[in-house]
């Protein structure tokens, strides 16, 4: 008795059950679904995810495998995970190569741990095989070098700053060109001129997204950078007291004054886990998600206390790299998965992939 012949149409019937749970549509429709090929009894085929950080690939691929194996004749099932992150389509001409998406992290006040959480979501994002650089905009305080253990760059090359690399991400800080220690006294134009130096007389390589470490506060730096470079999202950072948060607030209606859309919120320093298991609410609780409700954007997460992450931004080994398996690691990786699969919804939106009333 010969054995049923699969068909392609059989297998992409069976595909367009399974759906992308962050873009609420099927893999076929999304057009996720290449390389497909039939052999015998033997399916293959790649799943092209939207980002390499895509919090739900195991699930996708998980209910890929159970809905094509249960295509009659079918006995083997091969899935290739792969990703090409889409672009937000904004055009950013002082850049002579692509920056995909741009991803700014502000807070209204120092302090909060903003430096942190954007090193640590930069080099996630790495991690998961995206292309990233990062961007150390906080003139007046640069700690970027410092946290990713890198002191110097490379040499120039045709006239351009070639950007230092740690931990597969680029990255570009003003406090690789001045001397350590020496305080930056500048007004709005000096500052609107060295961020668009950053930009310019960088020799950035093609980028899935650039991660940008804003200063503290609301003022000229914040304000050029927007002129400057067309942003894809914005990340507020706070902890969870009452006087961080106003901070935060106005952090948050700061992207809104510059059209820049809130991709969310992060709490910081959320709790410290004592030794029997219980948590401490060293700075309040909750403050970060209130925030967020009030605002009408999403609450990405809480990051734990821990004294590792100090001990990472002070040897120049972020956490995620030195104990990936902490808590506030995976706290910090799961904050990259999300603000990925948010920047993809925006950018597909913006494509009409996914439908314009989608809310993410």
């Amino acid at each position: 008795m010969s054995k049923e012949k699969i068909s392609q149409e059989a297998v992409l019937a069976a595909l367009g059950t399974v759906d992308d749970p962050d873009l609420r549509k099927d893999l076929v429709s999304l057009k996720m679904i290449q390389d497909l090929k039939i052999d015998g009894s033997a399916v293959s085929f790649t799943i092209m995810l939207t980002t390499p950080a895509c919090p739900m690939k195991d699930k996708m691929k998980n209910d890929a495998l159970i809905a094509v194996r249960a295509v009659p004749g079918v006995e083997r099932v091969d899935i290739k995970m792969d990703a090409s992150v889409p672009s937000d389509g904004r055009t950013r001409g002082l850049l002579e190569v692509p920056v995909k998406n741009a991803i700014a992290v502000a807070s209204g006040k120092g302090g909060v741990g903003k430096s942190t959480v954007a090193v640590n979501l930069a080099v996630s994002l790495a991690q998961s095989g995206a292309r990233v650089g990062l961007l150390d905009a906080d003139i007046y305080g640069p700690n970027i070098p410092m946290m990713m253990g890198v002191d110097k760059l490379p040499p120039p090359r045709e006239d351009k700053l070639i950007p230092a690399e740690a931990y597969g991400v680029q990255l570009m800080s003003i406090g690789f060109l001045v001397k350590p220690g020496q305080p930056l006294i500048w007004r709005g134009p000096m500052l609107h001129s060295a961020i668009r130096q950053f930009l310019t007389d960088v020799l950035w390589d093609e980028l899935d997204y650039l991660v940008i470490d804003l200063p503290p506060g609301t003022g000229d730096a914040q304000l050029s950078l927007s002129q400057s470079l067309p942003l894809s999202g914005g990340v507020i950072v706070t902890l969870p007291q009452e006087v961080s948060l106003d901070d935060a607030r106005r952090g948050l209606e700061m992207f809104r004054e510059l059209n820049v859309g809130i991709l969310g919120v992060v709490e910081n320093m959320s709790f410290l886990e004592l030794p029997d298991g219980t948590k401490m609410d060293i700075f309040g609780s909750g403050g970060g998600e209130k925030l967020a409700k009030e605002a009408g954007v999403p609450f990405i997460g809480a990051i734990p206390m821990d004294p590792t992450v100090r001990q990472g931004g002070d040897s120049g080994k972020p956490v995620v790299v030195s104990h990936p398996d902490s808590p506030v690691a995976k706290a910090l990786r799961a904050i990259a998965e999300d603000v990925a699969a948010k920047v993809s919804v925006a950018a597909l939106r913006q494509d009409n992939v996914i439908p314009i009333e989608f809310v993410g």
